[in-house]
């Protein structure tokens, strides 16, 4: 009889353990929404979404010019897609985030689940017929050229008026989307760590790509300094100040005056609360370094899988098709990235969420379709580089968030022995009292999505204490 009490409660261990992980998993595939109190915007309504997606059908079946079979078939694509999109609204999991609202993180991953179940399609088939398909979506990549536009050219004249030369729209997308990275991200070390490999993997690949061929002041000065250095201070300066604010969401219903309603609005496309990342902590595994590691060499594919793309299809730079690719990725990346960082870091979490996994086919594909379409291209490859270019990768990222987790480890001990050197009375002093009340009230804001306005903290935010904290906890060093 012992046994099988024994035996009884380690099914009942184990089933609770299983539901507890299965909760966890739902918590960050599909995060849910608290405190709703406009309850229209959040209602299924699928009969009413039925109803009109039948409607639409008849409409378009019957009442459109089917003479032209080119106009059919493109017709007959958007409607297939528009219909995907209205499934992936009431199927698809959300995510991790649900502003401004779960159907937008749903759209975006029917998006993606599109994109991927392409590049599936572009595989099977060979360069003449995905030349051909390619000229049907877009008439001008028919005859398309490869980009030819050289940036390693008298490399010696360094002048302002060259220098300004340079500073064209792609630096500024250049310099905003570092930013995005370091608000996706938020480690200085790992940021950096992915700018400077990625110099070395332009040099790399230089011998295929030519427009990788820089001069040494533009690679080193104008893109890792300037755009990368300043895109990512930006990102972490502005992850730093919403760090700092307290949560407090108001209900429109309770806002009287039209300005602050739209107010609210506007507010609900910001974040209903923002907490700090720890990639990597003075405890962390080797697993834990193993695992971030491989999120800088996946982000070098991702980005370099891009310049392959429009290489090998000879598709110029600021072509829609490469636009629609890079806003889809960086839509993806964001929940791709949170529920990556949940899988490394929370012990709980036993799977990659969907998104996550999705973002991962999607760059693995990609190389697979660059392979596969650009044989004659590869054929080329100097071998000694790619080699040097895989070690330096590996060894390169493993290093450096090894080295950002040492630091970790290093800067505790030193803010503990701060803290032990000191008297016992400043522990006491009204700085530390209304610190720690006002850590008892981010943790508290930080964990629920209420609904109110934020608000700025008071004198505490102007605390040194507050602020040597909370820059520590920025950088991920803490």
């Amino acid at each position: 009889m012992a046994a099988v009490r024994a035996s009884g409660r380690r099914s009942i261990n184990k089933n609770a353990l299983a539901k507890e992980e299965k909760e966890h998993f739902r918590a960050i595939n599909e995060q849910p929404v608290d405190d709703i109190t406009l309850e229209f915007f959040y209602q299924p309504h699928t009969i009413s979404l039925l109803t009109l997606c039948i409607i639409g059908l008849l409409y378009v079946a019957f009442m459109r010019n089917d003479v032209s079979s080119d106009d059919n078939i493109w017709t007959g694509l958007c409607c297939m897609i528009f219909i995907f999109i209205i499934i992936s609204v009431l199927a698809f999991p959300n995510g991790p985030f649900t502003r401004p609202h779960p159907a937008i993180w749903r759209i975006v991953f029917g998006l993606s689940v599109l994109y991927f179940m392409l590049l599936v399609f572009l595989l099977f088939q060979n360069p003449h017929d995905a030349r051909v398909i390619l000229g049907w979506l877009y008439h001008d990549l028919k005859n398309g050229t490869p980009d030819e536009k050289e940036y390693a050219v008298n490399c010696s004249d360094i002048s302002w008026g060259r220098l300004y030369e340079h500073v064209d729209f792609f630096a500024f997308s250049h310099f905003f989307g570092w930013a995005l990275k370091a608000l996706l991200i938020r480690h200085y070390g790992i940021l950096w760590t992915i700018s400077i490999l990625w110099e070395v993997t332009e040099a790399a690949f230089v011998h295929l790509l030519p427009n990788f061929a820089e001069c040494w002041w533009d690679a080193l000065v104008l893109d890792v300094l300037v755009c990368n250095g300043f895109g990512i201070y930006l990102g972490m300066l502005v992850c730093q100040k919403l760090e700092m604010r307290t949560y407090y969401w108001e209900s429109i219903k309770d806002i009287h005056s039209t300005t602050g309603k739209i107010r609210r609005a506007v507010l609900q496309f910001t974040p209903s609360s923002w907490t700090h990342v720890r990639w990597l902590d003075p405890n962390s595994s080797y697993m834990r370094v193993l695992a971030v590691g491989i999120l800088v060499v996946i982000w070098q594919v991702a980005e370099l899988n891009l310049f392959f793309l429009k290489h090998i299809f000879m598709i110029p730079p600021a072509h829609p098709v490469n636009v629609i690719r890079t806003v889809l990725i960086a839509l993806v990346s964001a929940p791709a990235i949170r529920q990556y960082y949940m899988y490394v870091t929370d012990t709980q979490c036993k799977r990659v969420g969907t998104q996550c996994w999705v973002f991962c086919a999607i760059t693995l594909t990609e190389a697979i379709v660059c392979v596969k379409f650009g044989m004659d291209l590869f054929k080329k490859t100097v071998m000694m580089w790619l080699l040097f270019w895989l070690g330096v990768q590996l060894l390169g990222s493993l290093a450096c968030v090894y080295s950002c987790a040492l630091f970790a480890k290093r800067n505790e001990h030193k803010m503990n022995a701060d803290w032990m050197d000191s008297d016992s009375t400043s522990r006491t002093t009204p700085v530390h009292q209304n610190y720690s009340a006002h850590n008892v009230q981010s943790n508290s804001a930080e964990t629920s999505e209420g609904n109110s306005t934020p608000q700025e903290t008071g004198s505490l935010s102007r605390s040194p204490l507050h602020h040597r904290v909370k820059s520590n906890v920025t950088n991920g060093s803490l």
